[in-house]
């Protein structure tokens, strides 16, 4: 945060930025004017008004209707009201730009928020109007009643029915399961980026491509050592399994990799997941439920723990004689040099194969993948498909200098959003990559259509001081599914912000992240971006044909380990009694009919499986197989009809990508499809040949 610069020292008292209008382009976050102390008085005046709003709410003499009550939870100052804009943004930047003082202001501030949406969702006057409204709405446009029922059915999630000592008990469970998810997620990153492997030998950088050793130079410079730095950030840590020839040094970095969290000390995550678990098994059981994935299952496509269970083991059956297959000729290639191959020999020779074969690896495609090439491409394809148009608008306040900030325009030139993208690993940063918002779309009460300000934040390679960011294959298709989220945020037209965008049906929101990613190895997609960054030449048409070739290089074995974490999720939630066994025998059993390889006794997934501990993914990881049953079945219309045609992107965008949850999933689905999707074009896509007759995975419940 910014430190008070003179002419405020001089103009007298300062005001909160969250209190005053933001005065900036878009009404967009004013980054620069905010200041760490600006968040805690924000919160506390956030919930003062929004208790103030309640109590407006249920003294209101007159019959509880939806415009009275419904609107007024969702409305009134705004949905987006000043608890929710100061939420945003903190949390946000919790995850994008953290540092000790906000994580100690975070574990601070969490079980007051909780207490507050606790207070909220268990308020028996309030229920009664919703419930009163719920029982006898007339008239009701669709999004009026699934905004209504979402209300509805939200309280009741939250316990509006428990008897007094099982509210009580749950806000006990709800406030100590918030500030667990929080404690895990600040030991994660602690614990990520508190390692590193220090190489001042030149000889032990054997194998290793030029980008890797200047990456891991400018790092050692940033850091004040000597030699070359790699850290757990996938883009140091990739490269270096991949290539590097220092079997030791691969398994230094490996293990410290796979066994973050596990370690005596207080960032180890291993009791917090176990309470965490726990707590959410007597959350579900408190409310009615046998399980937690019961509980949340309830409000998926996939219904119930037997819908899950139904696609990871088709999956299982569909994939595993493949995966063996791979796993056999990886093992074959690696004997000629060591006795038995390692975890940490998996991608070193898993590249030496793929060259073999196809003659073909990331830093052959890097130097075609220059960043600001690459966001040119992607942004290229957003205008071929639906006509937008981005244009970056340095006005626009950002958080980071590695952030751009850009205005996206409509096909007939009306202002349609703002698109902030967030690309390289940095201190205070989550690993991995996500879409957020710091504002959603929505119809106000003047009529206006209110237009959404989204973020993608990546963790991609950084530029050296040798050469800008060259990105491998891998990170572009991460760019391109981060992207995807983002246009279901710009795109979205609805009158509720609660149903716009991405507030969907978890195993439903990966459909357009995942639909993206089909157009990374398309000819005509490559041949628009895809240029040397020296020489200007294009990525030639022999390359791309050996991309094409090997894109279904270790397919099955991937898919197998996406069905891995799937099935540990459900593991842990599909629990009845008090968990007690150890986490890591645990995760090894949960999850063994899906791994092929082998099983060390001190590394741990879970302590760091933060989509399921603190992302909102637990009973959920499967919706990533399930989302791309969905996103193969799509792209094969786009197939047929053309990869850029944009009939088929209108149809796209108006009954998926606009409509957010304004109607079920699988109706939105089906009216784009005209039918339902079934494994086929996965298993196609895939090259994997089906065990049987291929049936509808995906059925409507």
């Amino acid at each position: 945060m910014n430190e008070p610069d003179r002419q405020e020292m001089t103009e007298g008292k300062r005001v909160n930025p969250f209190f005053e209008p933001y005065n900036t382009p878009h009404d967009t976050v004013p980054f620069d004017r905010i200041r760490l102390e600006d968040f805690e008085e924000a919160f506390m005046e956030g919930i003062r008004r929004d208790n103030e709003q309640i109590e407006k709410t249920i003294n209101n003499p007159e019959k509880p209707t939806f415009d009275n009550t419904i609107i007024n939870t969702e409305e009134d100052e705004g949905y987006y009201d000043l608890l929710s804009r100061v939420s945003t943004v903190f949390f946000n930047l919790l995850s994008a730009e953290t540092n000790d003082e906000m994580d100690a202001l975070a574990q601070k501030m969490q079980p007051i928020l909780t207490q507050h949406a606790n207070d909220v969702r268990l308020n028996p006057r309030l229920f009664e109007r919703i419930r009163q409204v719920h029982l006898h709405h007339r008239k009701l446009t669709p999004e009026e009643k699934m905004l209504l029922d979402n209300c509805y059915d939200g309280f009741v999630r939250s316990g509006a029915l428990l008897d007094e000592a099982g509210k009580e008990r749950l806000r006990q469970l709800t406030e100590e399961a918030s500030m667990l998810s929080l404690q895990f997620s600040q030991n994660l990153l602690k614990e990520q980026k508190a390692f590193t492997l220090d190489i001042t030998d030149e000889a032990q950088l054997d194998g290793l491509p030029e980008t890797a050793r200047e990456a891991a130079a400018l790092t050692a410079k940033e850091q004040g050592k000597q030699g070359w730095v790699f850290t757990l950030d996938f883009p140091s840590f990739s490269p270096f399994m991949t290539y590097s020839t220092q079997r030791e040094l691969r398994k230094q970095l490996f293990m410290a990799r796979n066994t973050v969290c596990t370690h005596d000390n207080t960032e180890n995550n291993i009791e917090i997941c176990k309470r965490i678990v726990n707590l959410r098994r007597e959350i579900a059981q408190l409310l009615g439920y046998k399980t937690y994935a019961d509980y949340v299952l309830k409000r998926r496509m996939a219904s119930n723990t037997r819908g899950v269970y139904r696609l990871l083991n088709n999956l299982v059956d569909a994939y595993k004689p493949t995966a063996v297959k791979e796993r056999d000729e990886l093992r074959k290639l690696a004997h000629k040099d060591v006795d038995k191959m390692k975890p940490w020999d998996t991608s070193f020779y898993s590249h030496k194969l793929q060259m073999k074969k196809y003659n073909i690896d990331q830093e052959m495609l890097r130097p075609y993948f220059e960043l600001s090439k690459v966001i040119g491409g992607v942004f290229g394809l957003a205008n071929k498909l639906y006509g937008i148009t981005f244009k970056e608008n340095k006005d626009i306040p950002v958080y980071h200098p590695d952030v751009k900030a850009y205005e996206v325009f409509d096909k007939d030139g009306s202002y349609l959003a703002v698109f902030y993208a967030d690309f390289h690993p940095r201190k205070g940063k989550q690993s991995g990559a996500w879409m957020t918002e710091y504002q959603g779309q929505y119809i106000d009460k003047k009529g206006e259509n209110v237009r959404p300000h989204v973020s993608v934040v990546m963790n991609l390679t950084k530029p050296t001081e040798e050469k800008p960011a060259l990105l491998t294959l891998g990170e572009v298709e991460t760019f391109l599914h981060e992207f995807g989220h983002s246009l279901h945020g710009m795109f979205a037209n609805t009158r509720f912000e609660s149903l716009s965008g991405t507030n969907v049906w978890w195993d439903f929101v990966e459909l357009p992240s995942q639909f993206m990613e089909n157009y990374s190895i398309e000819k005509d997609f490559l041949r628009t971006f895809a240029f040397h960054y020296q020489t200007g030449e294009p990525l030639p048409d022999e390359l791309i044909d050996r991309i094409v070739k090997s894109r279904n290089f270790m397919a099955a074995t991937a898919c197998l380990r996406q069905v891995s974490f799937g099935l540990l999720d459900m593991a842990y939630y599909t629990q009845r009694e008090e968990f007690t066994e150890d986490i890591i025998p645990f995760e090894k059993q949960a999850w063994k009919k899906a791994i092929l390889g082998e099983q060390l006794p001190d590394t741990c997934m879970t302590v760091q499986f933060s989509h399921i501990m603190a992302g909102g993914y637990a009973a959920g990881y499967y919706s990533y197989k399930w989302a791309e049953v969905l996103d193969a079945d799509a792209f094969s219309v786009f197939k047929k009809h053309g990869i850029f045609n944009q009939e088929t992107a209108q149809r796209f965008r108006d009954e998926v990508l606009s409509k957010g949850g304004t109607e079920h999933p699988m109706t939105l689905y089906k009216r784009f499809r005209g039918g339902e999707p079934t494994i086929d074009a996965l298993l196609k896509r895939n090259g994997i040949k089906p065990p049987h007759k291929t049936h509808k995975t995906h059925k409507t419940h």
